[in-house]
């Protein structure tokens, strides 16, 4: 459910400021809101907390973070620690002086070397480039002994527009009266390299032609182009060995670099990155010459420790007021869970579907009854039910740090009891195979035995049945909140869909013969008045919703559907594995079968389960859009914010 939430004022002495905000931090209760947007009454005189320096620390963070980057990890986990612990209490002032110090003595040195490292990539990409270029045009060497007095370029062309070689050729004839090579050869997967080789007399024509064409020209420096391609290729490789030697010596002064400064620049880039998470909130703070005020929301059950936090603290000097929530204001009350611990685990489906407002049903405990049960009735095997509640046991113990997969296992636990409840009232564990064996066998109950393959019709009605009572418990969920916005029009129109479910129930029992012919009248009667309440509370969407009651009802059947091809398949595993003749052969066969059985079970189960509450359920009532509570706290694993401002 949603917990109660209170509206409250924090007012004690300016000079007190410090003690205050970490007195509410550390009670990490309070959900801040911005004073000076909510008391327009008493705004006159009243100003925003703005922290010294507040505007320092993001360009000293990027800058920090900057230095990270290019240095490699070093150092130890404790030993940051501990300088964190050193600079978390400092003042911002000191922070800012720290911080510049650190920038200024490491800083010239790193960009230095980045500087220098981003160009030897350059270099060495390039010399990749000319090397497997020199390599494509080495045939030509026999047929130009020498290049003195010839240019080399090399056009790069995407494959998709290598049409345009038929355009160079023929241009690159005309302008050098023949005197030219041209080849190409595949560079990538994608682009095509075209070497060409032409009397340097011609030069400024052929690249204006080129230019022209918007053609990439790649040109060979003159260093490996005016000597022959092998020594090229050597002169290559060398020079790639140098570049690649000097990176290796930057990377050593880099190693050097982050064993004196990394952990330093690591626990200061956190503090920093603290000190802006908190200044952001204190602009929400208020304060006039004598006094500071801190405004927001507390959950009822944590008023009373708060207020005594605050008076062991202060002695009076500190008051906390509290105030009722105005309707106007029932939008921004943030949104708390308080769930027993069963249902919690299910709030992790609810961010599938936002966060329900203030004013609303918490569908959070709903969702819990009714998912494991679509669950156990999709499932129904006793079998899969037990590796189900393994697989959740296995992930809550080995992922216990890992706080989405703690839900999820949780789901998966809580869901395999239905699933094996049904699986006993079914009569299935792995299909068929425990019947076979004399195991188990299905139970009959309400005069009806239920085996899912000869029972289909009653496990139809049945989901239908569910469908019905959820639809309508959604209805009613919705006219309540309603009531609670005090919206007449839409109470109206929840009372007469309610109406309307009800009618078309009672007609089908009395052509059904379930109840007495004299109700068929009644029930018509019955029908039309609530039609007509619904398309005039909600005009032509209300009788479009109609329509959509009725399909999100027989929605329910995928229950007994889904569920009826999970047991076919295991039916089929079981099957096919007792046909084949060799005994290994078989049980690999069943096994396999199984397993893609169970992973299904896991995973097609739990999203028909959702979609029904989102869709059919949901849709009924929940409006979301809520805003969760986030109160002003330490974060798990940061320390203490006592220091001077």
């Amino acid at each position: 459910m949603i917990q109660k939430m209170k509206n409250v004022l924090v007012v004690g002495p300016k000079k007190d400021f410090d003690r205050i905000v970490d007195v509410l931090y550390h009670a990490g209760t309070v959900h801040l809101e911005e004073v000076t947007e909510f008391l327009p009454a008493e705004r006159e005189g009243i100003q925003k907390v703005v922290p010294d320096h507040a505007g320092d620390l993001p360009p000293l963070q990027s800058s920090i973070e900057g230095l990270l980057q290019f240095l490699p990890g070093a150092g130890t986990q404790a030993h940051r620690g501990s300088l964190y612990d050193e600079m978390k209490v400092l003042p911002t002032p000191e922070i800012v002086v720290r911080g510049n110090h650190l920038i200024e003595e490491v800083g010239h040195t790193t960009r230095s070397l980045e500087g220098r490292k981003r160009d030897l990539e350059i270099t060495i990409n390039g010399l990749n480039r000319y090397e497997k270029i020199i390599d494509k045009i080495q045939p030509l060497e026999q047929q130009l002994p020498t290049l003195h007095g010839y240019e080399v370029t090399v056009l790069i062309i995407q494959k998709e527009f290598e049409d345009i070689l038929a355009i160079i050729r023929p241009t690159m004839s005309e302008i050098t009266h023949d005197q030219f090579e041209m080849i190409s050869a595949e560079l990538d997967p994608e682009t095509i390299a075209v070497i060409t080789v032409f009397n340097k007399r011609y030069s400024d024509t052929v690249h204006r032609f080129l230019f022209s064409k918007n053609i990439n020209e790649v040109r060979i420096p003159v260093d490996y182009s005016n000597m022959p391609f092998d020594k090229a290729i050597i002169k290559i490789d060398d020079d790639r060995k140098e570049a690649l030697a000097e990176q290796q010596r930057i990377d050593e002064q880099r190693g050097l670099l982050a064993e004196q400064w990394y952990d330093e620049l690591y626990a200061l880039h956190r503090v920093l990155s603290e000190r802006i998470e908190e200044n952001q909130a204190f602009n929400k703070f208020g304060q006039t010459q004598y006094t500071v005020m801190i405004r927001g929301w507390i959950p009822d059950k944590y008023i009373r420790t708060t207020r005594e936090a605050l008076a062991k603290e202060f002695e009076g000097r500190v008051v906390m007021t509290e105030s009722d929530i105005p309707a106007s204001a029932m939008e921004r009350v943030p949104v708390f869970y308080d769930n027993p611990r069963w249902v919690r685990p299910f709030e992790f489906l609810m961010q599938l579907a936002s966060v329900p407002k203030y004013y609303e049903v918490d569908p959070s405990p709903i969702l819990a009854i009714f998912f494991p049960i679509f669950f156990g009735i999709i499932v129904g095997d006793v079998g899969y039910g037990l590796l189900i509640l393994l697989v959740g046991l296995i992930i809550r113990f080995r992922y216990v740090a890992t706080d989405w997969l703690q839900k999820i296992s949780g789901i998966l636990i809580i869901s395999s009891f239905p699933a094996i409840f049904f699986g006993y009232l079914f009569g299935e564990f792995f299909g068929n195979f425990g019947e076979t064996m004399g195991w188990i066998t299905p139970i009959t109950l309400f005069g009806i035995t239920w085996n899912r393959i000869e029972a289909m019709v009653p496990l139809l009605v049945l989901t239908i049945a569910i469908g019905v009572f959820h639809v309508l418990l959604g209805l009613v969920i919705g006219v309540i909140n309603s009531l609670i916005r005090k919206n007449r029009r839409h109470v109206c129109e929840k009372c007469g869909m309610i109406g309307v479910v009800v009618s078309l129930i009672m007609l089908l029992l009395v052509f059904l013969q379930l109840l007495p012919q004299a109700l068929l009248i009644p029930s018509v009667i019955f029908l039309l008045i609530t039609v007509m309440v619904v398309i005039l509370a909600g005009g032509t969407i209300g009788a479009i919703e109609i329509v959509g009651t009725i399909g999100n009802i027989l929605s329910y059947a995928r229950l007994m559907a889904i569920g009826m091809a999970s047991v076919i398949l295991a039916m089929v595993a079981n099957e096919l594995g007792g046909s084949i003749g060799v005994l290994v052969v078989g049980i690999f066969i069943a096994v396999s079968l199984h397993a893609l059985n169970l992973i299904i079970a896991m995973f097609s189960p739990s999203i028909h389960s959702v979609r029904l509450h989102i869709v059919e359920f949901y849709s009924k009532f929940f409006e979301g859009g809520g805003l969760p509570y986030q109160p002003f706290r330490e974060p798990p694993g940061s320390g203490a914010i006592s220091r001077k401002k």
